[in-house]
């Protein structure tokens, strides 16, 4: 969920509670690798001021953080998205530094598909009373990593307990400048479609730990696992994007035929993909080799890349590669591969 406003947050200690399908619930079990005393062990106040240690910022610590003022003729985009543990991820293959650098990654992104930067970030945590200690430290550990990239922070939140191990993290960004938010009714017929970033990785990569498991997946397919687990975003890309005449984006979250659809059809048009542009790459197929999987199925239907997908008039941006065209909306589609109806059009549904 994206929201851009018009003009704010921090670890505060409570003592309420608030209330992709990988693994059928059980009860949470956390890997041997993460011992020492848990949360319930050392308690609430110990346990925040164990995420404030990995994670200093002078902002964090009170009831609420106090971000600076925008510059003028600037806007302030907030987005959040929650990660489940069974649904969203498993501990089962991802480390806690994964989980905490994919939270963020996934929640940066789409203040990048606003053209937005983003300059903070606050979590909301849920774990049972058993969750390790060094595991909320790794997880927030691998927070920080990817906060410092974006040259942002993580400013606060809010712990509680609960059965099911919950990561939930909402991203401040900041929009500068007049011209509109990159915003999904903005594409327009005559325009490029570009891309940023892989297609199908993580899907593949999903594929490949539910088939062998982590530690038995063969030698070669690190890229596709490590794009599940800990995706990557390069700073930046959105801002440049706009800087240069995009004028709709978004992130490929929910799979390319998806996110595409509802991109052309809030804008009334066509979005014609060019196959040899999207075709899978060689790592793509030799993964549908090992699998007997078809690797089209997850480029069209994978998500949770978070690949920047936007339309402008101009060339490809930089980082940037041409993938498709915009025209005219048309009744039968709105998205084709090469003017044809795509073989699958499937992807992430929550319910």
């Amino acid at each position: 969920m994206v929201l851009v406003l018009s003009p704010v947050i921090s670890f505060k200690p409570t003592h309420r509670t608030k209330g992709r399908c990988y693994v059928t619930a059980k009860p949470l079990h956390f890997p041997s690798r993460y011992t020492g005393p848990t949360v319930a062990d050392v308690g609430e106040r110990a346990v925040t001021l164990a995420i404030q240690r990995m994670a200093p910022s002078s902002r964090n610590g009170d009831d609420a953080a106090v971000l600076a003022t925008p510059a003028p003729n600037t806007r302030t985009v907030v987005s959040t998205d929650v990660l489940v543990e069974g649904r969203h991820f498993s501990l089962d293959w991802s480390s806690a530094e994964e989980v905490g650098r994919k939270a963020i990654v996934q929640n940066f992104a789409d203040i990048e598909a606003m053209g937005a930067r983003p300059i903070a970030a606050l979590l909301g945590l849920t774990m049972p009373g058993h969750t390790p200690l060094n595991f909320v430290q790794r997880l927030i550990a691998g927070m920080w990593d990817k906060t410092l990239q974006h040259n942002s922070e993580l400013v606060g939140g809010d712990l509680a307990r609960a059965d099911t191990l919950i990561v939930s993290i909402t991203a401040i960004g900041i929009l500068g400048g007049s011209s509109p938010a990159l915003t999904l009714d903005r594409a327009r017929a005559g325009q490029r479609l570009v891309a940023s970033g892989p297609i199908g990785y993580s899907a593949a990569g999903l594929a490949l730990l539910r088939h062998y498991g982590r530690a038995s997946v063969p030698a070669g397919f690190a890229p596709l696992i490590d794009a599940h687990c800990a995706p990557t975003l390069i700073p930046g890309r959105g801002v440049i994007a706009r800087a240069t005449g995009a004028t709709a984006m978004t992130d490929n979250s929910d799979g390319l035929i998806v996110d595409l659809t509802t991109m052309a059809r809030r804008s009334n048009v066509r979005i014609d993909l060019d196959s040899a542009a999207i075709t899978p790459d060689s790592l793509l197929r030799k993964a549908g080799d090992h699998l007997g999987i078809d690797p089209w199925s997850w480029v069209l239907t994978g998500g949770e890349d978070h690949t920047l997908l936007a339309t402008t008039t101009s060339d490809a941006p930089s980082g940037f590669r041409t993938i498709g065209r915009v025209h005219r909306t048309h009744a039968a589609a709105h998205v084709t591969i090469d003017g044809c109806h795509p073989t699958y059009t499937a992807g992430w549904e929550s319910f």
